[in-house]
């Protein structure tokens, strides 16, 4: 097992840029191990050109593709074959490495933290590659700013063309192009664009007891996925907070409004409403990605309207969707697997939250179990074995942007 140095959370001098390029000496408070897992993190990404194999990309096969016939059920078979297999059986299916459109967004905010607590241009420079990369790789044919994953994706009932654009992607990079845009208000513009994405193409509806959206364009089923309508809702909120529109405020608060009737009496929420028209139940990561934008809303507004809310769905995640010495569980009924994104995740919502004593908890537990040392995570904890690969996006992205989170909250104001 790797050794890993205690937390040091002390007062250093640290070098200060002014603007005549002169230097002066301040005080900065720091988190040693996390000003350090970021560099690590971000360089085993920036090594690799953030390119990497994905969750769900099995689609991306040039064994699969190569076969002479189309078929939906040969292509679950691979699709999910590959994703559930205890081991990294991508290279034996040539499947390729792509950088993904959601990472790229993550790794971007990532990097431009560790700028503002390093001062180190190199860090600023990444972040603003990557933010030019989304502009460059967005979706295209939509009514607004948009993104999707960069690979094929066999569902039941379809197959998603590579980039189909949705919100949870979107999402992100408008929240990425929005810090940036401090640095370039180019991208603030195109940012604000997803606007008219989520409310065309995302076919924004009110309803009685609130609004929703859907996931995806085009689509015409009759569920919806709940923690798609809080990501569209943060998005809202994230332009709110940098352009005051009013508008935006309102259409974020509908749409929780319409995901608040939809709580569970435990304090969750199944992935679908219909409950049943998914296999998924309250698992993790979606639940704190409902959670956060709950307590974003209250953050960006200062209004208390969801505290009923977010009190019980608060302690429905740590209680029953996290152990005590900070591992994952994988929904209400089961503990395993224990994956990377949910610790991720953990650490986002805790750190927002203010309890950063249970976010770092949720932190050692993963360097502890899926850290391979060298800026590396690995994917999940299984019961009896772990899954000792690494997925760029799954794994690498979102602990640098939970690591970066964390790192902002246990230095801010210092």
């Amino acid at each position: 097992m790797i050794r890993l140095p205690s937390i040091d959370v002390r007062t250093r001098s640290r070098a200060v840029r002014t603007r005549d390029g002169t230097t002066s000496e301040s005080p900065h408070r720091t988190d040693e191990l996390s000003v350090g897992l970021l560099a690590d993190v971000l360089a085993y990404a920036r090594q690799r050109d953030y390119t990497g194999y994905d969750y769900f990309d099995g689609m991306s096969s040039r064994l699969l593709r190569a076969l002479p016939v189309e078929n939906q059920w040969l292509n679950l078979a691979v699709q999910e074959g590959i994703k559930r297999a205890p081991i990294n059986v991508r290279p034996l299916f040539l499947v390729e490495r792509r950088q993904s459109f959601k990472g790229t967004a993550l790794f971007a905010m990532a990097n431009l933290t560790a700028y503002e607590h390093t001062d180190d241009e190199l860090y600023l420079a990444e972040a603003t590659y990557l933010a030019d990369w989304l502009l460059d790789n967005r979706s295209t044919g939509y009514s607004g700013f948009c993104g999707g994953h960069r690979h094929a994706m066999q569902q039941l009932d379809e197959l998603r063309p590579a980039e189909t654009p949705n919100v949870i992607p979107t999402s992100y990079a408008v929240r990425a192009l929005l810090r940036l845009a401090a640095h370039d208000d180019r991208y603030a513009a195109v940012a604000r664009t997803a606007v008219d994405f989520l409310l065309e193409d995302l076919k924004y509806t009110e309803l009685d007891g609130g609004a929703r959206i859907v996931y995806q364009p085009h689509y015409t089923g009759e569920f919806y996925t709940l923690n798609g309508g809080a990501i569209g809702a943060r998005m809202l909120l994230d332009l709110y907070d940098y352009f005051g529109d009013e508008s935006y405020r309102e259409r974020a608060a509908a749409l929780l409004d319409y995901l608040a009737t939809k709580q569970t009496d435990h304090g969750g929420w199944p992935y679908r409403d219909p409950a049943s028209a998914s296999h998924l139940s309250m698992d993790n990561h979606h639940n704190g990605f409902i959670v956060e934008s709950y307590l974003h809303y209250h953050e960006v507004t200062g209004e208390q309207r969801y505290e009923e809310t977010l009190s019980k769905a608060l302690s429905f995640y740590r209680e029953v969707l996290f152990d005590p010495n900070g591992a994952p569980n994988w929904d209400e009924s089961h503990s395993y697997p224990r994956d990377v994104h949910a610790v991720a995740q953990g650490v986002l919502v805790f750190t927002k939250a203010g309890d950063i004593d249970f976010a770092r908890r949720i932190l050692d537990w993963a360097l502890a179990n899926l850290y391979a040392g060298e800026g590396q995570f690995y994917y999940q904890r299984r019961r009896f074995y772990t899954k000792r690969f690494t997925l760029m996006r799954w794994c690498q992205a979102w602990m640098a942007y939970a690591v970066a989170e964390y790192l902002a909250a246990t230095t801010e104001g210092d």
